[in-house]
């Protein structure tokens, strides 16, 4: 990826730079998936979790200083950390820190993503950055913070604030941003209702990605300006951005393709339907996410498993995936996969269809069964003969639906006992 900065200049921005990844969120509109763990802990792509993308952002822009804000359910999140992101150099002052909500400042858990990150104030005058980024842990996408920074020291910014464009009817979800002819913030609305259009395009508005460039002098006294506020809800997009807006010099930075100068790939997949799109589109010819490009790898935790193994080669019996993702350890025994992702360590057997799926780790689909548009959750042991996805009026008695008509299954729902760890 390229910039029209120096790499000496942009690497002593990024060396000087802590990165905050708010980590805690429940992913409610994700249903059963987010029930026993947080959503940045959700699998997504075969063999990865969600925060994944974000943490791998930081390390390939150069940002080794990162801290994980948790508190939702977080064993599972935990626990993917210190097994996949440990190989961090602390001699070099590199490293991966948990910042469990504590009540380090106050007698209440984080309450709102300000108030979370004002909770590890004292952590961040310990690391003495010269910046701060504050990042969601829960969106796919591929973005290099080195240019973010280099934009936030060209305009002498005290936030920067990454923004892409959206359709105008998809807005009401986002932070809705106006800016000048210099891409200087001039309103925020935070969800609003009735969102603005951009000016010379009645089609579209551009939002705020969550993802902030902050000077760290000026971010420190914010949040202790807020924490003081009785008013204030402690969320950045309520109170802060709108705030610094009407005072201070806050940038948009917008997200585009180095290469083509359109809209960059970034997914929020904080819904049954958009998770299922999300993994769906890895698998065509050509993905607009390019998971094996070698120069922007998405790191991850990968346990030791032997190849995908794909048995029987006779007429009704034969294993086989077309237009499909399966991971390793993966057994196909004379049965069909079509245009599906298998994550680690899946069985399907022999007579077993399997169609426009996403099967998360260690499931078990049984003989002759069908799955149809559908998510699988970990640990799931399908009965021999059992049909997902081709009846709604019968997997609405059984599992959850979702609008799109995307079918949820879960360990809760076939009376299965769960995974401590999922």
């Amino acid at each position: 990826m390229s910039f029209p900065y120096p790499d000496r200049f942009v690497s002593a921005l990024t060396r000087d730079s802590l990165a905050l990844i708010l980590a805690g969120g429940r992913g409610t509109r994700l249903g059963g998936l987010t029930t026993q763990r947080a959503k940045p802990a959700v699998p997504f792509g075969g063999n990865m979790r969600i925060i994944d993308f974000t943490l791998s952002n930081c390390v390939n822009s150069g940002v080794r200083r990162i801290g994980v804000l948790t508190q939702y359910k977080a064993h599972s999140l935990i626990r993917h950390l210190s097994q996949g992101w440990g190989f961090m150099r602390g001699e070099l002052g590199e490293f991966v820190e948990l910042l469990p909500a504590q009540q380090r400042t106050t007698g209440s858990w984080y309450n709102g993503t300000a108030d979370a990150v004002y909770q590890n104030i004292d952590i961040i005058r310990a690391h003495d950055p010269r910046f701060v980024l504050v990042l969601g842990g829960d969106h796919i996408y591929k973005m290099d913070y080195g240019a973010l920074l280099a934009t936030h020291v060209e305009t002498n910014a005290d936030v920067t604030v990454g923004c892409m464009e959206v359709p105008l009817e998809e807005a009401s979800a986002f932070g809705v941003l106006r800016v000048d002819d210099e891409w200087r913030l001039t309103g925020f609305q935070e969800k609003p209702r009735d969102p603005q259009p951009m000016p010379g395009n009645r089609d579209c508005a551009l939002v705020s990605m969550g993802i902030y460039v902050f000077t760290a002098d000026y971010l420190i006294a914010q949040l202790e300006r807020d924490s003081g506020d009785p008013a204030s809800a402690h969320d950045f997009g309520i109170d802060i951005l709108p705030r610094a807006v009407q005072e201070d010099r806050v940038f948009g930075s917008p997200f585009r393709d180095a290469r083509t100068g359109k809209r960059a790939y970034w997914r929020d997949v904080g819904t049954l339907d958009s998770y299922w799109s999300a993994n769906q589109e890895l698998i065509g010819v050509v993905p607009e996410l390019d998971l094996f490009d070698t120069q922007w790898p998405i790191r991850t935790f990968q346990a030791q498993s032997p190849p995908a193994k794909f048995v029987f080669d006779d007429d009704g019996r034969r294993g086989m995936a077309v237009d499909s993702m399966v991971a390793n350890g993966c057994v196909v025994s004379g049965a069909s996969i079509r245009h599906s992702i298998l994550f680690s360590n899946v069985r399907v057997e022999e007579g077993a269809l399997v169609e426009d799926a996403v099967v998360l780790p260690r499931v078990v689909i049984g003989p002759n069964c069908r799955v149809h548009r559908a998510v699988i959750e970990t640990g799931c042991v399908l009965a021999p003969g059992t049909v997902i996805g081709v009846d709604p009026e019968h997997d609405r008695q059984r599992y959850e639906v979702s609008p799109g008509g995307v079918v949820l299954v879960t360990p809760e729902m076939l009376h299965q006992s769960l995974d401590y760890v999922r």
